[in-house]
């Protein structure tokens, strides 16, 4: 948080230096306003850039046996470029390397992690296991204790986890 703190003010002053020299170059004509506009607009472009590459660069730094499921796009009302241009909030990841299938009663199943990555002032991380059975497409996460319940949900067949998962193996 610190280090794109200090980013965005380098960029600012690095902006308003690009403003300072189109002005020395055009023998004062243009007016002074335009060191703190392009200042402005340099940390703005700075933190835009920032937010729009967040999903690419945390694919980048992804695991080897890590697949994206699925993302969601997001907009904020104090990001009116958002609404033009919606950007990604959140996305899961699938283990490849967690996965185990079995076939339980004669049925295919695989039991697996998923990890869901949010955007916010810090990056949040959650994981769940699962366990799918690929022959009902119906998909369970795994209790973590015994108080907590059960949640059963069935995938469609066009599900991008349950083709992940059940029609490439």
């Amino acid at each position: 948080m610190l280090l794109h703190l200090i980013a965005i003010v380098f960029a600012g002053l690095g902006a308003a230096g690009i403003a300072l020299l189109l002005r020395k170059l055009s023998g004062s004509r243009l007016p002074k306003w335009i060191i703190p506009v392009f200042a402005g607009l340099g940390m703005l472009s700075f933190q835009i850039h920032h937010e729009y590459s967040w999903f690419d660069h945390k694919q980048g730094l992804l695991p080897e046996g890590s697949k994206v499921i699925s993302s969601e796009k997001g907009t904020a009302f104090w990001r009116p470029w958002t609404f033009a241009f919606p950007m990604t909030t959140a996305f899961v990841v699938l283990d490849e390397n967690t996965l185990d299938y079995q076939i339980i009663q004669g049925e295919k199943t695989a039991r697996f992690m998923l990890y869901r990555f949010e955007k916010h002032y810090t990056d949040l991380v959650s994981h769940q296991a699962y366990l799918l059975n690929c022959d009902h497409r119906e998909l369970v996460e795994i209790a973590t204790s015994a108080e907590q319940p059960r949640r059963m949900q069935t995938l469609a067949s066009e599900d991008p986890l349950y083709r992940t998962i059940c029609t490439h193996r």
